[in-house]
């Protein structure tokens, strides 16, 4: 057997840290954890026929185009009121494709702290000069952008998926046209439950001419699995021309794009699903527990437990009870800011809310 040693310091590191990821397999136990937020997937709502062959055979510049991709970005395009839709792989390959080779050498790229690895990696894969500014500080934004050359580009997610809270979208966006400043926003944890029809924060702030990108992704709320870039006619056709994550990846298949459509003509109607999730929500954010909580006021709730090792004993003991809320440690998220990453859904029940909140407040005894 090759010798592969030399990973196992790294391991080691991660071991003493109390930081070691290991995959898992969902316990069957009471679901506090998954972005299925109106349980499309829980559900079992979604029932789509695949109608044939599952493999694409190639990229979409060769052979794995498909008329149902034509179809279906034109209608996610009028959805979201936007001139184009372009699709990805996911999420993670859309804004890598997007950041990756829209911003070029002397650009600049100023990003909110707590964007996703995946912003910040096609950040990095940039040339452009990149700064992030202070969590949601539109002061610290523009502060940045006073210094800024070159083509700009701001950054942010409009739902934040660890904190759960949201970018002051309206005074973000007012600040970019006075640097003309191009903004980007990261829909994907608003998707299917913010604004109207579930259409995202952009919609609901009513500012979707005001963006140059949107990042919408199919594999939370909607129960699927990609995502979608809308912009103008000349941004698509620039990432075709240069986006490496589009272009050097075989295609979705057409079963994939037809879960997506029926998803897009599904989560629209579920306003039932988005206002019993909004109760189970109040319900649990006007329950006191004796734990720092991160405020929001959407599906992602944050109780943070500082350490590595308290924040995965409360974790297990939450599983040990029958339910599955899983632990977010350092260095995902900065140290000291450890937390349980609680997600309600429509689903879930007042009871198992209430359930859930006695065990935290209960928590703190048993990790004396």
């Amino acid at each position: 057997m090759h010798d592969d040693s030399f990973l196992g310091k790294y391991l080691k590191r991660r071991t003493e840290e109390g930081s070691l990821r290991a995959l898992k397999l969902s316990s069957g136990k009471i679901d506090f954890f998954s972005n299925d937020y109106l349980g499309i997937v829980h559900n079992g709502l979604l029932k789509v026929d695949a109608g044939g062959p599952h493999g694409s055979t190639g990229s979409r510049l060769l052979s794995g185009n498909a008329t149902q991709f034509e179809s279906l970005e034109s209608a996610i395009a009028a959805f979201h009121d936007s001139e184009t839709a372009l699709v990805y792989n996911s999420g993670y390959d859309a804004n890598l494709g997007l950041l990756s080779c829209v911003p070029r050498k002397d650009d600049t790229v100023i990003y909110d702290s707590l964007c996703h690895a995946s912003i910040r990696d096609g950040i990095r894969l940039s040339l452009a000069t990149a700064w992030s500014f202070l969590h949601n500080d539109t002061a610290d934004l523009e502060k940045k952008l006073r210094n800024a050359k070159g083509e700009i580009f701001v950054v942010t997610e409009s739902l934040f998926s660890m904190d759960g809270d949201m970018a002051p979208l309206a005074e973000i966006s007012g600040i970019c046209e006075r640097y003309s400043a191009h903004l980007i926003v990261d829909e994907a944890h608003a998707t299917g439950i913010i604004g109207p029809s579930g259409a995202g924060l952009v919609q609901m702030e009513k500012l979707q001419q005001h963006c140059f990108a949107r990042i919408h992704t199919f594999g939370k709320a909607l129960g699927c699995h990609g995502a979608v870039i809308l912009g103008s006619g000349l941004l698509k056709s620039y990432l075709v021309n240069f986006s490496r994550s589009l272009i050097y990846t075989t295609a979705l298949p057409v079963s994939a794009l037809k879960s997506v459509e029926e998803s897009y003509k599904l989560f629209p109607q579920l306003d039932a699903e988005r206002g019993a999730l909004k109760q189970l929500i109040d319900r649990f954010t006007a329950a006191l527990i004796p734990f720092k909580r991160i405020p929001g006021s959407s599906p992602i709730q944050g109780v943070v437990v500082p350490g590595n090792a308290p924040v995965r004993q409360l974790s297990h003991k939450l599983v040990n009870s029958g339910f599955e809320v899983r632990p977010i440690m350092s260095p995902t998220v900065a140290k000291g800011a450890e937390r349980l990453r609680i997600v309600l859904h429509s689903f879930n029940t007042d009871d198992e809310v209430d359930k859930l909140i006695k065990l935290l407040q209960q928590g703190d005894q048993h990790m004396a």
